[in-house]
């Protein structure tokens, strides 16, 4: 085989003269060592004897040659320093007389082949366990595993969690809504009414009052509604039409009347609640009346008025207020012999209440002529606080002498009086009508409330259904069991709250201490 990899054109003569029977055996090499240049040695005496070809020693580099790829230039090997035709004898298939050589051309290049078309490269698969590969026999056997050695360790490094995403050409699916949040429970739905039945007329108004062009100032709302705060306590007044009135389209006979008079902590606050008297034509102008004349009589008086509340001087306030009132009730018969009407005809329950706008004053004072009501609600329970009204018996004085009185003979310490001469006496005043029954007795008290108490003022219309269907408190107090003064329009749903067989005019005053 020549430098280049050709093959000569018949191998018979060299197979031959390289197994002939006739050449020497060349024998076991004459050292120890077995090198490649004492085997090259072997080979060339066997060929032709040692002078026919060259040592391996000088030409080295011609053997090097030959592990040259193919097409490496060919005359790099003859431009070798001390390596070319003049300085080496040709070999036996280079001499003239030797055999011709046949060159065998190198095979043509494989055309590349053509690009396939590009096709999605398809997710790459995780690779199957490796089969144990059977050991060679000149492969060293596997060092024991020795378990002093810390840099032994049998177990297999882990592996990284494979990523779904890397290899799945789908997008990612969209992570899944958080659930909603649960639904706050529903308040309790507010009752409209309380007892088995819904009361006989409507909750709202059906038909309003008649109106006199020349009288629209005696016109009164339906709804009147009010609030305040001073001090530590919270105000809240309503005054509604009854469920009766709305439906007959009558007048409310209730007024309301809320006044402050003077400023700062010696301010005092007033809210009058007066009804006109059942069954009688103008009830409604005679409870404003009565409201606006007592506020213009406490308001002249309210100085002393909220120094003595401050003050806690009980009895001059009683007295004070009494005075107050009976001028009240005075105007309230003059007016009604203006109108040439009867004062039983034009009368109203009267009912106050007196408040310091003082933070550091808690007296709650109360007064008044006629119905109503006044309640404490204190620690979830309702509390009666209206005075009590002495019976007629108790309040009548003993009769005035010569009018019905017996005569006494003497006195106490045993004088006479008169001497019966036998003189005829003088007749009496003729009353030919039946006397008046006594006036409604003054009512008046004085409180100290404390933190968390809830006053309620009451007409007789809310009065009565508070005192008869227990049904009806114990709803209000659920409501305000908090503590907390509810705003203007709560309020008045909740005084509005009805009972069947109860359909006057309601009007309540309430008072929430901080």
């Amino acid at each position: 085989m020549s430098q280049q990899g050709d093959r000569p054109a018949t191998t018979d003569d060299w197979w031959g003269r390289l197994y002939d029977e006739s050449a020497r055996d060349t024998g076991p090499a004459g050292t120890p060592d077995d090198t490649i240049d004492d085997r090259f040695d072997s080979a060339a005496d066997t060929l032709g004897g040692g002078d026919d070809l060259p040592s391996t020693r000088t030409y080295g580099h011609a053997v090097d040659a030959i592990a040259v790829d193919d097409d490496e230039d060919e005359a790099g090997d003859d431009e070798d320093e001390g390596v070319g035709p003049a300085s080496r004898p040709p070999a036996w298939w280079e001499s003239p007389g030797g055999r011709p050589v046949t060159r065998t051309p190198a095979p043509a290049p494989e055309p590349a082949p053509a690009p396939e078309p590009s096709v999605p490269t398809p997710a790459p698969v995780a690779p199957a366990p490796l089969t144990p590969r059977p050991r060679a026999p000149w492969e060293p056997p596997p060092a024991a595993f020795d378990p002093t050695d810390p840099a032994a360790d049998p177990t297999p490094a882990p592996t990284a969690p494979r990523d779904p995403r890397a290899t799945d050409p789908r997008p990612p699916a969209p992570a899944p809504a958080p659930p909603p949040p649960p639904a706050a429970p529903a308040p309790a739905a507010r009752i409209s009414h309380v007892g088995d039945s819904p009361p006989t007329y409507e909750a709202e108004p059906t038909a309003l009052p008649a109106a006199d062009a020349e009288e629209l100032d005696q016109l009164v709302a339906d709804t009147v509604l009010d609030g305040a705060r001073y001090g530590t306590y919270t105000l809240r007044a309503a005054s509604l039409r009854g469920d009766s009135a709305r439906y007959r389209g009558e007048p409310r006979r209730d007024a309301l009347l809320t006044a402050r008079f003077g400023a700062g902590p010696g301010a005092l606050v007033l809210v009058a609640v007066a009804t006109g008297a059942r069954a009688t034509e103008g009830a409604h102008l005679s409870a404003a009346d009565a409201c606006r004349w007592i506020g213009g009589a406490v308001g002249r008086s309210h100085s002393r008025l909220a120094e003595d509340i401050r003050a806690g001087r009980r009895g001059d306030l009683k007295s004070g207020l009494h005075r107050l009132t009976d001028r009240t009730y005075g105007k309230l018969r003059a007016r009604a012999a203006e109108l040439g009407r009867d004062p039983e005809e034009y009368t109203a329950g009267l009912r106050c209440l007196l408040l310091s706008a003082d933070p550091d004053c808690r007296t709650r004072v109360f007064f008044g002529v006629g119905g109503g009501g006044l309640f404490r609600l204190r620690d979830g329970a309702w509390q009666d606080l209206e005075p009590l009204v002495p019976e007629p018996s108790e309040i009548r004085g003993a009769p005035v002498v010569g009018y019905g009185s017996v005569p006494t003979e003497q006195t106490p310490e045993g004088d006479r009086l008169t001497m019966d001469l036998e003189i005829t006496k003088a007749p009496g005043p003729l009353v030919e009508e039946p006397v008046p029954p006594p006036p409604e007795p003054f009512r008046f008290r004085a409180s100290v409330a404390r933190p968390g108490d809830t006053l309620l003022l009451t007409s007789v219309g809310l009065a009565e259904p508070l005192r008869g269907v227990p049904a009806l408190g114990g709803e209000l107090a659920a409501r305000w069991a908090d503590g907390e003064p509810p705003g203007l329009a709560t309020y008045l749903a909740d005084v509005a709250l009805r009972a069947k067989g109860y359909a006057d005019d309601r009007t309540a005053v309430g008072v929430w201490e901080a």
